[in-house]
């Protein structure tokens, strides 16, 4: 089985909305930063899928998703990894996330708990923290590395 990442295009939304859906994550906001998620196919079909928003010198990873029968083999992984290293090649300064079920995936990457009240005002923009996600969700930030 050959698996694809790729960027995410238009013709994706639906597929990415429902891979979101069963597995309880909030869709709010996602066809306005589809441009920025990218995407794990196989044979046609869209497997896994995980976004940032950009804010500033900020952004915030969302939606990470992998398909039942992805899960475990590195999919989601691999995913997070290209997105952090895009936010550092692009220059930006820090990534923040909001889980309520995955704090303990995180850390791997980078990202440490942080307090929400120590988020950037320009992310209070996201409809993940207007209501999407829960007030009760972990916050964890994520500093990039210099490039020299």
């Amino acid at each position: 089985m050959m698996l694809t990442l790729r960027p995410a295009r238009p013709a994706d939304l639906g597929a990415v909305e429902a891979l979101l859906d069963a597995a309880d994550l909030p869709l709010q906001g996602v066809a306005d930063h589809l441009p920025h998620f990218l995407v794990a196919e196989c044979e046609g079909t869209l497997v896994a899928a995980a976004g940032l928003e950009l804010y500033g010198t900020s952004a915030l990873l969302r939606s990470v998703v992998v398909n039942e029968n992805q899960k475990g083999k590195g999919v989601g992984a691999e995913l997070v990894h290209r997105l952090v290293e895009r936010a550092g090649a692009d220059g930006l300064e820090a990534l923040f996330l909001l889980t309520t079920t995955a704090a303990d995936y995180f850390p791997r990457f980078g990202f440490v708990r942080i307090d929400r009240a120590a988020l950037p005002a320009e992310l209070h923009a996201s409809e993940e923290l207007r209501g999407a996600c829960p007030a009760s969700a972990v916050v964890m930030r994520c500093i990039m590395e210099r490039q020299p």
